[in-house]
């Protein structure tokens, strides 16, 4: 059973046969009352965090009254390789932060940022694989943080977890975390919270290393001035990384990646009169992402698999976006009803049947393009082909001013083909990112 609601706070290490009838009415409310441990979240609670949930509230009533502005919580985001820029400006844009975010010190994956606002808003961001709230702690070595204090703002950040998404079960990702030490951190966390600790298969994550280095520069951007680097929790926002995506209820072999989708989006711009055409749209990845950031005048999917597009069918359902999906060759000109004007959105402009006509020009204002590539469809031989013809398709259909953002593991191929149709789209920008074992690349283009 899912917990979330508010604690009883740690105990002690011995339990009386009172203490565990404590635990146990403890645990009832939980499953029966929403959180009340108001407003401390993470590491800025230290010294709240041994109190009642009820009392938790009047603290921060209080506050609120004096005019003293509520803590903040320092969170930390991992994203894939590339999207280290996509990400800050979504942080940026998306929870509007006091301060912009920075780089982890030792650290080449991930951001890290102060919120002012409630935890639960990192659920908004699309380009983060994770987030987790970040404890640092001035000790020697992972045994300290069994005391009462460290403890309790460990549990305090589990709680403001269990918050914005429950768990039942719980594990360390540390150095040793089979050790004794780690055992019994682990036992305490579950007196504290009834969640149970499963070492392999744990829903919620509690990562600890090794602060950031003496005299680097750490979280927020301060200076560590301590000898000793101390350590560091991390508690995992949520059972599942952000980068789950629970729309996604039918898969389909070479998707492509949610949060390198949600990048591409970014990418192309999002504006609520846009036009999209996705070819190759696969199981509706990007549909999915791009009608979830905002609405669309109009969004079709096309691909020549039925499989594709029974699994793309499927997701948009779950993600509540409607899509038109239409089964076509997508290096073929488009039927003719889909195909908004380039000017007059209640004007169809026919294309011809026999090849692109660039001369009468499509009217979709975005174009996303996933061609096949990692080997699971299609092959290296057809890749010239294939990718040309996209961009051929995709400039026929698209209004003056459009723009277009492809993926591909094909980079000399694609950077050829691009060469061959500088009348047709012009290079803006290229970003090399991580997926599956591949570093595919991903071309934003503008229509010539």
């Amino acid at each position: 059973m899912s917990r979330g609601a508010g604690r009883p706070g740690p105990r002690g290490h011995d339990r009386s046969g009172k203490d565990r009838r404590r635990g146990t009415a403890a645990e009832q409310r939980r499953r029966g009352t929403g959180g009340q441990s108001g407003g401390q979240s993470g590491g800025q609670s230290g010294g709240q965090s041994g109190r009642s949930g009820a009392r938790g509230t009047r603290t921060a009533d209080t506050r609120q009254q004096s005019g003293r502005p509520a803590p903040s919580t320092l969170v930390e985001l991992t994203f894939l390789a590339g999207l280290r820029d996509v990400l800050h400006d979504e942080v940026v844009t998306t929870l509007a932060p006091r301060r912009a975010p920075v780089d982890v010190a030792g650290r080449d994956d991930a951001l890290a940022v102060r919120l002012d606002g409630p935890l639960a808003d990192v659920q908004r961001l699309r380009t983060a694989v994770a987030a987790y709230v970040v404890l640092h702690f001035d000790v020697p070595r992972p045994r300290s943080l069994t005391s009462g204090d460290h403890l309790a703002r460990i549990v305090d950040a589990v709680y403001a977890s269990l918050r914005v998404a429950g768990s039942s079960s719980f594990r360390f990702e540390a150095a040793g975390a089979d050790s004794a030490v780690f055992q019994r951190l682990a036992a305490l966390v579950h007196e504290a919270t009834g969640l149970i600790h499963d070492p392999q298969d744990g829903e919620l994550v509690l990562r600890v290393r090794r602060g950031a280095p003496a005299g680097s520069t750490a979280h927020g951007g301060r200076a560590t001035t301590v000898p000793d680097p101390g350590w560091d929790v991390l508690v995992r926002v949520g059972p599942r990384p952000l980068s789950a995506r629970t729309w996604r209820v039918a898969d389909y072999p070479g998707a492509l990646n949610a949060t390198i989708a949600a990048a591409i989006v970014r990418l192309a711009g999002v504006r609520d009169d846009d036009r999209v055409l996705n070819l190759m749209c696969g199981s509706g990845t990007l549909l999915v992402e791009r009608l979830l950031v905002g609405p669309a005048a109009a969004a079709v999917g096309v691909d020549d698999s039925p499989a594709a597009l029974d699994a793309a069918r499927a997701n948009l359902a779950a993600a509540r976006s409607r899509a038109t999906l239409v089964q076509a060759d997508a290096l073929l000109p488009l039927p003719a009803e889909i195909v908004p004007s380039a000017r007059d959105r209640d004007l169809e402009v026919p294309i011809s049947t026999g090849s692109h006509d660039l001369a009468r020009p499509g009217g979709f204002d975005v174009v996303l393009v996933d061609p096949p590539w990692g080997g699971l469809h299609g092959a290296h031989a057809q890749a010239a082909e294939v990718h040309a013809g996209v961009l051929r398709a995709a400039r026929a259909a698209a209004a003056p001013g459009a723009r277009c953002v492809v993926v591909t593991h094909e980079v000399k191929v694609m950077e050829r083909c691009l060469r061959d149709a500088a009348d047709l789209w012009t290079l803006r920008q290229t970003l090399r990112v991580y997926a599956k074992g591949h570093h595919p690349r991903v071309y934003v283009l503008d229509a010539a």
